[in-house]
């Protein structure tokens, strides 16, 4: 049994809910691109509202982290990665939160506990030592010698404001050295596992913390890395996840990994991360903006690198790869299965795309270079070539030596620092708004999709399906399956349509039941295999009927005025509505 299996069937038996893992792409949160943790999808439930499936849930979930790109090629960063969570909204705390952690560690994974540490929250001006925490772990008999009091570390908040509290890391020795009398986490050999965070303060928009009402527990624990330790390799790749796909990385390429570990850890994890991105539900496609931009980047240097092992461009080399991996995964996640097809053409079509543009970028190249008024390319240049073309100074460098010229390579990692900088804020900057970034126009803008998918099934037919949403406070975004561009009477009906029960303040109520019941009911939902057993059925009058998670108002006559700004084509068979609310 692996460790996905072994995690769930221990947090079952304590009475915790298996729930569904989420899509990776967000369903109505423009905060962030992917889901980056196991607690993302649940921050409405962390918020306080109910969760169909009670107060003890747990799962694995989806994640995909774009942050350090440049850092994929070490033995331990991953764009796409597994995080095991169990969480308690309002339920247990930190006593039976750190019991089960210390017990599923020493009992179910077999750690001897004298190889474990700990951190805990030290305490500032604001808040309190977490006395509690400490306590519990000396009566599990964790020495404590080896509990490491920390401030820097052991506070969590997701945004800048929203619950909060201290949390508690534990650690694993990784090594065949004497265990050393002190935890030091900054010691090498110790290798942080998992994490407990206790949500216990709120804090306001004024910086004030106070205790809160609800406690909740959101515990962490990263596949990859946990798998890796316990079968004592330092490098990740060289584990059971994935020794396979390196096997097969080595016999496509005829050559080992040894001298080659970058170009097949790179290949490795960003084919695998593109299955999982063109998989998801929301039919991501390569693109210039958001997701689809991610997605183009990850096949693109994938291609690069296969490139670099001398992979003949012209046979199935990502094809290969990309089936050994949904067939390693589509037990746990269906949608490889349902979209098996999907990411095989996505993969060859950026593939072919790509090809291309690296030979428009060597004609570029030769250009650029047969008119330099000296010897030197300079870092502009270099620059272009990379952004615009996807060259890796690698890749100049050595164009460029063959016809002896220098390369400005000093100045090119200043312009690449800046557009790493720029990049990176702007991710920071989508997650700025924390657990609280839900208001009042969001709710509105997500009813208001409801309203527009039943006025779509009017106007265009039955056939139409929604495909994805996204929503932020200025406007909605809505993807449906259809054949056709939208006529100007058709987008004028769907407007009227959705005004009109907008006008007759029709009320908004919903049902908790079982998901076959939902179904056999009538109510439409976009993915039925992200839903658990138990669902939350919206209704909107007769009108509209939807399993759905995401906030509602009470009555239609709260919305505003519907007006659609944009329509247009999303991907082949899909279209994309941009619409607004006035008031």
């Amino acid at each position: 049994m692996n460790l996905k299996d072994l995690y769930i069937d221990f947090f079952v038996s304590h009475g915790h809910k298996q729930i569904p893992s989420a899509p990776v792409v967000p369903e109505n949160d423009p905060s962030v691109l992917f889901n980056t943790a196991g607690m993302q999808p649940l921050i409405p439930y962390l918020m306080g509202k109910e969760h169909p499936c009670g107060k003890r849930l747990c799962n694995y979930q989806k994640c995909v982290r774009t942050n350090d790109l440049e850092s994929i090629g070490d033995t331990f960063h991953h764009t796409f990665f597994e995080m095991l969570g169990n969480w308690s909204l309002g339920d247990y705390f930190k006593k039976e939160a750190i019991e089960w952690s210390f017990e599923f560690l020493t009992k179910v994974l077999k750690i001897p506990k004298e190889k474990l540490a700990v951190t805990v929250f030290k305490g500032n001006d604001l808040i309190p030592k977490d006395e509690e925490a400490i306590n519990i772990w000396l009566s599990l008999g964790i020495n404590r010698k080896k509990i490491y009091e920390t401030v820097e570390d052991n506070f969590w908040i997701a945004g800048e404001t929203g619950p909060c509290g201290p949390d508690t890391e534990m650690f694993y020795f990784r090594s065949n050295d004497e265990i050393p009398e002190y935890f030091d986490p900054n010691d090498s050999r110790w290798v942080e596992i998992w994490n407990d965070v206790f949500m216990q303060y709120y804090k306001d928009e004024n910086g004030n913390v106070t205790q809160s009402e609800r406690k909740n527990v959101d515990t962490g624990m990263g596949l990859e890395r946990v798998v890796a330790t316990l079968e004592g390799v330092l490098d990740n790749y060289k584990s059971s996840i994935w020794s396979d796909v390196i096997s097969l990385i080595e016999k496509i390429s005829n050559k080992p990994y040894e001298g080659n570990e970058k170009a097949m850890r790179i290949i490795a994890d960003h084919i695998r991360t593109a299955v999982f991105i063109s998989s998801d539900p929301a039919m991501i496609k390569p693109s210039n903006t958001d997701q689809g931009y991610i997605l183009r980047r990850l096949i693109r240097r994938a291609i690069r690198y296969a490139s670099k092992l001398e992979i003949d461009p012209n046979i199935n080399w990502e094809e290969q790869i990309a089936c050994l991996i949904m067939d390693k995964y589509k037990k746990y996640y269906s949608e490889l299965e349902t979209n098996y097809n999907v990411v095989l053409e996505v993969l060859k079509n950026e593939k072919i795309k790509f090809n291309k543009t690296l030979e428009k970028g060597l004609k570029e190249f030769e250009r650029i270079t047969n008119n330099l008024n000296s010897n030197v390319l300079n870092k502009d240049l270099a620059f272009k070539l990379y952004d615009t073309y996807g060259f890796p100074i690698e890749l100049t460098l050595e164009l460029a030596s063959e016809k002896n010229i220098s390369v400005d390579e000093e100045g090119f990692k200043e312009k690449f620092k800046e557009h790493q900088e720029k990049s990176r804020t702007a991710s920071q900057g989508k997650f700025k708004g924390g657990l609280a970034s839900t208001g009042e126009i969001e709710t509105k803008y997500h009813t208001a999709t409801h309203l527009l998918n039943a006025a779509l099934k009017k106007v265009v037919g039955n056939t139409v399906h929604q495909m994805g949403s996204n929503i932020n406070q200025d406007r909605m975004r809505f993807d449906f399956s259809c054949d056709h561009k939208l006529s100007d009477l058709e987008k004028t009906q769907v407007e009227d349509l959705v005004n009109g029960w907008i006008k007759d303040s029709i009320d908004v109520t919903f049902k908790e039941m079982k998901k076959e019941d939902a179904i056999k009911s009538g109510a439409e939902c976009m993915f039925i295999e992200k839903y658990p057993d138990i669902v939350t059925v919206y209704s909107i009058g007769d009108i509209s009927k939807e399993l759905c998670g995401g906030p509602h108002v009470k009555n239609t006559s709260e919305i505003g005025k519907f007006k659609i700004i944009k329509e247009e084509a999303s991907s082949a068979g899909v279209r994309r509505i941009k619409a607004v609310i006035e008031k």
